[in-house]
């Protein structure tokens, strides 16, 4: 395993090793990420205890050799997402309730013990800079914003204004922060903890965008079936688009392909052409192509 590790040559957050993509086999059950001085080991199954301190022995010195400047201060956590509630216990060093990281000049909290996801998710990495070019002097629209990685990106790239929307506005408050810990201009961002299908009369007011996009889960029961939901947001790009604007659309379900998004926006949004497929970090390898993270930028033509 330690053979595909992509040590960091830099303090930015990033995944090392990427074992839920199914490469490399026998590892299916872990991921491993760099949030200097601080070192996350997801595990989705149950491994011996002995396993596991070869494990943090292994990440100390290879860490130790690659960033030597934070030699005395590493620390290994892991996430046990195999069981209830997802807990963090603690392998080497210190583990702190909440974190400060950066990604491309950026800075974001990250938390622990507060909840299964930790506030910033990796494999969007190649996402959020795009949207940071894509952004200056534009409206934009983030749907199912979480912690507001894409809007953060969209200040840092100069936009005029930036909605954020989401169902919880926990993550929307964590999302403020960042943007406060970046000295963001909080009057150019708009928060709207609602329910967006719900809700697009208060998106139209803020319209409209040159700019939309959206990054749905698969699935929340109650609120989210993205199998049936996709189609009706799709509907309503001609209320919220201008013409000529970009969509960036995104699709996180192992299940679904890029067949299933191009089907739902030739039938309902048939206006939005393809212009570009979004790499994704070179160290998400999945073993199926197709399962992994799936971001498809389109062009509104109205």
């Amino acid at each position: 395993m330690f053979q595909h590790i992509q040590w960091p040559a830099d303090d930015q957050a990033q995944r090392l090793f990427h074992g839920r993509g199914h490469a490399w086999p026998g590892f299916e059950h872990l991921n491993i990420d760099w949030y200097a001085p601080l070192v996350l080991v997801t595990l989705y199954a149950e491994v011996d205890e002995s396993w596991l301190t070869e494990l943090q022995q292994q990440l100390l010195t290879g860490l130790k050799h690659c960033r030597p400047e934070h030699a005395s201060q590493l620390s290994v956590v892991v996430q046990h997402r195999c069981r209830p509630g997802a807990p963090f216990t603690l392998l080497a060093g210190l583990m702190p309730e909440q974190l400060v990281i950066n990604e491309d000049g950026l800075d974001y909290w990250l938390h622990l013990n507060r909840s299964q996801n930790t506030g910033l998710f990796l494999d969007m990495a190649n996402g959020r800079r795009w949207v940071r070019g894509h952004s200056d002097g534009r409206r934009v629209l983030n749907l199912f914003a979480y912690t507001c990685g894409f809007s953060l990106a969209a200040l840092a790239g100069g936009a005029s204004k930036v909605v954020n929307v989401d169902m919880s506005r926990a993550a929307l408050s964590h999302g403020r922060e960042n943007h406060r810990l970046n000295d963001h201009d909080l009057s150019r961002v708009v928060f709207e903890g609602v329910d967006i299908f719900k809700s697009f009369g208060r998106l139209k007011k803020h319209g409209p965008y040159d700019l939309l996009i959206c990054d749905p889960p698969t699935f929340q029961k109650g609120s989210v079936d993205i199998r049936r939901d996709y189609a009706k947001l799709l509907r309503r790009l001609p209320e919220l688009m201008v013409a000529g604007g970009d969509c960036l659309l995104c699709l996180n379900a192992p299940d679904l392909g890029e067949d299933f998004l191009l089907a739902e926006v030739a039938q309902h949004a048939p206006h939005c052409v393809l212009v570009e497929r979004l790499a994704n970090p070179p160290v998400f390898i999945e073993a199926q192509a197709g399962r992994g993270l799936k971001v498809l930028h389109f062009r509104y033509q109205s």
